[in-house]
């Protein structure tokens, strides 16, 4: 998974020690609102949303936006914050230790362009039947529960 430049700045004077660090996940559906966008993680080959890290000063829902058009090559637009969630802290190979507060979005893709892998993160990207999700954890589950509830009616239009 390629680290952003301020964390390995940040990682030079703290070592190991906890970081809390800001995220973000994509809830991205196709226009019809049918689909679901996912990607199989290179690291683990787990199936997820979109996930990423806020950089430094970046709007949130921009910063889905732009994990989503950086792993999948999709283009989309936020509707909604869906869920916020602090996550329990992980140790990464490395001794990297790390917790994350997550705002999940409700996007919507721009166009009927098809995923690929667009980075070195992923291995794999593609749509999904809504009624038939990849296999995804509890809380990727839940996040998509939660997107699906929130969906339809009266869109809001993040910033970006």
């Amino acid at each position: 998974m390629a680290t952003p430049d301020f964390v390995l700045a940040l990682r030079e004077r703290i070592g190991h020690d906890l970081l809390w660090m800001p995220g973000v996940t994509a809830i991205v559906l196709d226009r019809e609102r049918t689909r679901m966008l996912a990607v199989r993680r290179a690291d683990d080959g787990a199936w997820t949303p979109v996930t990423g890290i806020i950089d430094p000063g970046e709007e949130p829902a921009r910063a889905a936006v732009r994990e989503v058009e950086e792993e999948a090559g999709i283009t989309c637009h936020a509707v909604r914050l869906i869920d916020v969630r602090t996550l329990s802290p992980i140790t990464y190979a490395n001794g990297d230790r790390a917790q994350y507060l997550d705002l999940s979005f409700l996007c919507e893709a721009d166009g009927a362009s098809e995923p690929y892998p667009a980075d070195g993160e992923n291995t794999s990207a593609r749509w999904f039947p809504l009624d038939a999700p990849p296999p995804m954890n509890e809380r990727f589950t839940q996040q998509l529960a939660l997107a699906r509830e929130s969906g339809i009616g009266t869109e809001t239009r993040f910033r970006a």
